[in-house]
Order: C-alpha cells, then structure tokens, then sequence
C-alpha cells in the first residue's frame, strides 16, 4: 500500500522505482506549489485584492469570445458581477493551497481547491495548454497520499483517525 511508504534506507533499497515513483510525485507536487504561490504572489503586488484588475480582465475575455457561448454567459452572469469577491478567492485561494501543499497538510481537499480553481478558469474562457496538466495532476493528488509520503497529514492523521481532512 502507498500510505505504508517510509523514507528509511531499508525501505528505499526495496522498492526503488516505488522510491523514483514517490520521489517524482513530490517534485511535481513541489512545482504545483510554486505555481499557486506565484500566482499569489503576482496579484498581491499588482493589488487584484483592492483594485478592478480583475473586472477588467473578465470585461476584455468576455468581449473576446462568442455570443452565448458557455464562457461568455459564465463571465457575464457570474463572474464580472462578482469580479472583486472572486479576486479575493483566487487569491486567497492560492495562497491556501501553496502553503498547505508545501506542508502536506490537508493535502487531498487543498488538491480538491485547486481543482476547483482551474476548472473556473476554464470555464471563464481562460483555457490555456497548462489547464489540464493541473486538473490530471490535481485529481492524481486527491489519490495518492502525498501528505503522508512527505508532509503533516501522516502524523496529523495518526492524531486525528476520523478526521477526513488528513487521509
């Protein structure tokens, strides 16, 4: 069983591609780290949390795309009148997520957030080539234990056995 994996050298010397395997996870899920904490990071410093950036950017995209298209009625029934609240989830969110997947700490639910965010930035016509690396990679997180290969949902959830955000 994954969960089981211990990062002793008995354990290593026995199961070295479960080792490569494990360790190319952790990179992966060390990059997707890196992308939510830029991606605060980038709108702290541009001030998305206090200014129109973001209205401005979903006025621009929904100019940009078809009539009626799922995208253009995302933006303009849900998204440009909520522009400012939503700069704060994302915002917020990423910030969230980047930390909590650093620390392997409710690795699975933060994997589930950031899923949810890029699947909103899709539906907002902000599809990009990148987008469904990070929903294959956000669903693979929500499988595999990762927080407990390296991080706190192990011995969170040695501590708290019913709790589901540790698992």
């Amino acid at each position: 069983m994954t969960a089981a994996f211990q990062w002793t050298r008995e354990s290593i010397k026995q199961s070295p591609l479960k080792t490569a395997g494990i360790s190319i996870f952790l990179i992966l899920r060390y990059v997707f780290v890196i992308f939510f904490l830029y991606g605060f990071w980038f709108k702290l410093v541009k001030g998305w949390l206090w200014t129109d950036l973001m209205y401005g950017y979903f006025t621009k995209r929904f100019a940009e795309l078809p009539p009626g298209s799922f995208q253009a009625q995302y933006l303009e029934h849900f998204a440009i009148p909520l522009a400012l609240p939503i700069a704060w989830v994302v915002t917020i969110g990423e910030l969230i997520i980047g930390v909590c997947l650093a620390l392997g700490i409710a690795t699975r639910a933060n994997a589930a957030f950031a899923l949810f965010l890029v699947l909103n930035f899709a539906a907002g016509g902000f599809y990009n080539l990148t987008l469904p690396p990070f929903m294959v990679f956000s669903l693979l997180m929500m499988v595999f234990p990762s927080g407990h290969w390296l991080g706190l949902d192990g011995k969170l959830n040695k501590k708290y056995p019913d709790s589901i955000w540790f698992r």
